[in-house]
């Protein structure tokens, strides 16, 4: 079979591939990151790369201008190549600065977030007492008249301090006991794994290795990949540190990569994509505070049920069809090597259970770190990211859902969207006389696109400034150049070519409102569902939780105007962060927690939207800006009022265009 070289700049990286093959797969195998929001299946237009050198045969060309298409612009998952290749791929298309991963939330307004006396209160449960524990044993050496065997011995020491539990000691430990025994004249160190009615030997040590003892908390996000190393006898944070998953480069949303999942080799690839980054983010943190690995003993790990299901190795084609089954929702401790994360001998790892198909892990770590399963006020819970999941409920009852609304506020199906990273617009302000923009980029960079709180910010901008109606629809009559008639109805101009680090107008049009507007009815509708179901209007909703990555950097103001959230006292409204992350940090720390969490899973009912009848009403009646209802948005009626005055005061001043 012919070879041909391709070239991947600006990651300089080099390979060889069989003639005709697809250039995304081929970029897929130099691990070269391109943006493909679909996966592959060529609709979402996100994978533009240049081709410098060499020829490739164009499939499909819909996605590109005829301007892109004369300056060599072509793209990958409908490419193959047919040359030695030298490709470039653009600003827009790589997977951005991980640098970005690492930044602060804008300081919310007094009174939102959470405070220490907060989480005091909502977890009354909560003590230091780990799931693993390093204890150090003197043993008695063997004589004639005390013969016991070498495990009998460990096992006896155990259950004198431990106290009336099983021990059980691991094959791999069982096999190192009897030379380290003796190599270390009997002092060792065992590591021991609490699971309830058994107490697990996992690890054994020479001499005293007690004081050096730590775990890591992480949450696999379909998005990004967070972790903790924490140290179990002072329940510190030592260190962070977070990337991208790996799993993208296969598909954006969760959908997509259930689909490649199905193919020959999909799910191994998905697997070791999403361990291949938690083993590097291991190493960072080792590597960060000078801790050994033989002192990290488990992991905690939160995650949606698609996501669970991937880095076990579990099939989930069968979560995306009628009925929507998971192979499972609460999930045994299990050894880290199994799934190929090797950090020491005896590190097991212990997944947080799942609800259902599309209310996974993260939900219920969220409500186990928000405290709300202990309180008396009636809370509705939201995680705003590539999926929207939401619980509403208290100490005594607790009723969840999901909708599909995340990929377009993560920049799926919007023409300029993007993920949160270096260049992407996050923050606009629309004059309302002259309709022109006034925009923040994260790291203050050129623009290159727009992410999702920027998404958010334009939406409410446009709309309070009157340059799209209640439907959405950019008003490409009025009196500026910013909006036009494009390849997708109106649009408007965020940056120009000369201003953009792209060399092409931001703009964002007809097609990518209507985008996002279905997405905020999804989550609007999703949560009229959840208080229709127990008969409660949003008035009786004592506290709104706002979580996720993306919700720390939502303007809540913002969110009311578009009518993602209802018009309701900003004060009930708080923000708790990543509480995925949150959960597995305290799980880590807390066999309580951990038992916490199993009744946070049974306790919680879920509904499931696709098949309720009246989700479709609630959804057709939030197709609208901030809603059909409008009665039920006072506050944004009157600041639209406020808007379209201060809009034609400006422009009798002459504020005109500049």
């Amino acid at each position: 079979m012919e070879k041909v070289k391709v070239c991947f700049y600006p990651a300089n990286v080099c390979m060889e591939v069989p003639k005709g093959e697809n250039l995304l797969r081929a970029a897929m195998q130099a691990d070269v990151h391109i943006n493909a929001s679909c996966g592959g299946d060529g609709y979402c237009g996100k994978c533009r790369v240049i081709i410098e050198k060499g020829e490739v045969e164009q499939k499909l060309q819909a996605k590109l201008t005829e301007e892109e298409a004369k300056q060599g612009y072509a793209l990958a998952c409908s490419s193959t190549v047919e040359s030695d290749l030298d490709v470039r791929v653009p600003i827009e298309s790589q997977l951005g600065d991980k640098r970005v991963l690492e930044r602060k939330p804008p300081i919310p307004l007094k009174g939102y977030t959470l405070s220490a006396k907060d989480w005091a209160e909502r977890l009354p449960q909560w003590e230091l007492n780990p799931p693993t524990t390093k204890i150090r044993l003197l043993l008695e050496k063997p004589t004639i008249e005390d013969n016991l065997s070498d495990g009998e011995r460990i096992k006896r020491e155990l259950s004198r301090l431990v106290g009336l539990k099983d021990v059980v000691i691991d094959y791999p430990m069982l096999q190192a006991l009897p030379g380290l025994i003796r190599a270390s004249s009997f002092d060792v160190t065992v590591t021991v794994l609490d699971r309830g009615q058994e107490i697990r030997a996992v690890r054994l040590e020479k001499g005293d290795t007690s004081p050096r003892q730590a775990a890591i908390a992480i949450d696999l996000g379909t998005t990004t990949i967070s972790t903790q190393l924490v140290d179990l006898q002072t329940g510190e944070v030592i260190a962070e540190a977070a990337d991208y998953n790996g799993q993208i480069t296969y598909g954006e949303d969760i959908i997509t990569r259930i689909i490649y999942s199905t193919r020959a080799t999909g799910l191994a690839k998905l697997q070791s994509a999403a361990v291949n980054v938690i083993w590097n983010l291991v190493q960072q943190l080792v590597e960060k505070t000078g801790t050994e690995f033989c002192s990290i003993t488990h992991l905690c790990i939160s995650g949606n049920t698609v996501m669970i299901h991937l880095l076990l190795g579990i099939d989930p084609r069968y979560i995306r069809v009628d009925p929507y089954i998971p192979v499972a929702t609460h999930f045994p401790w299990i050894k880290a090597s199994n799934i190929g994360i090797r950090i020491a001998s005896g590190v097991y790892l212990r997944c947080t259970p799942c609800v259902a198909s599309y209310v996974g892990g993260d939900i219920v770590a969220g409500v186990l770190a928000s405290g709300m399963f202990n309180s008396e006020k009636l809370t509705l819970y939201i995680d705003i990211g590539t999926n929207g999941e939401m619980c509403l409920g208290n100490k005594d009852w607790l009723l969840s859902c999901s909708c599909s609304a995340g990929p377009a506020f993560e920049g799926a199906g919007v023409k300029h969207g993007m993920r949160a990273t270096s260049g992407a617009i996050e923050q606009v302000r629309i004059n309302e006389a002259t309709y022109e923009p006034m925009i923040i980029t994260i790291g203050n960079r050129r623009p290159i696109g727009i992410c999702g709180s920027g998404l958010i910010d334009v939406l409410a901008e446009l709309f309070l400034a009157g340059v799209i109606d209640e439907r959405g629809k950019v008003n490409v009559e009025i009196d500026t150049q910013r909006t036009r008639q494009g390849d997708s109805g109106g649009e408007y101009v965020l940056a120009w070519a000369d201003e953009s680090g792209t060399n092409r107008d931001i703009v964002i049009t007809d097609v990518d409102i209507d985008n996002l507007i279905r997405a905020k009815a999804a989550i609007f509708a999703g949560i009229n569902i959840l208080l229709e179901e127990v008969s409660i209007d949003f008035d009786q909703v004592e506290e709104i939780l706002i979580a996720g990555a993306f919700g720390r950097y939502i303007e809540i103001d913002k969110a009311i105007i578009i009518g993602i959230l209802p018009d309701i006292d900003t004060d009930k409204i708080k923000f708790v962060g990543n509480g995925s992350l949150l959960g597995s940090y305290l799980m880590a720390l807390s066999k309580n927690m951990i038992a916490e969490a199993d009744k946070i899973a049974d306790m919680m009912t879920y509904l499931e939207l696709s098949t309720n009848p009246r989700f479709m009403d609630q959804y057709i009646s939030a197709l609208f800006l901030p809603h059909t209802n409008v009665e039920d948005f006072p506050t944004v009626t009157r600041r639209l009022e406020e808007a379209r005055k201060r809009g034609r005061l400006g422009a009798a001043a002459g504020g005109g265009q500049s």
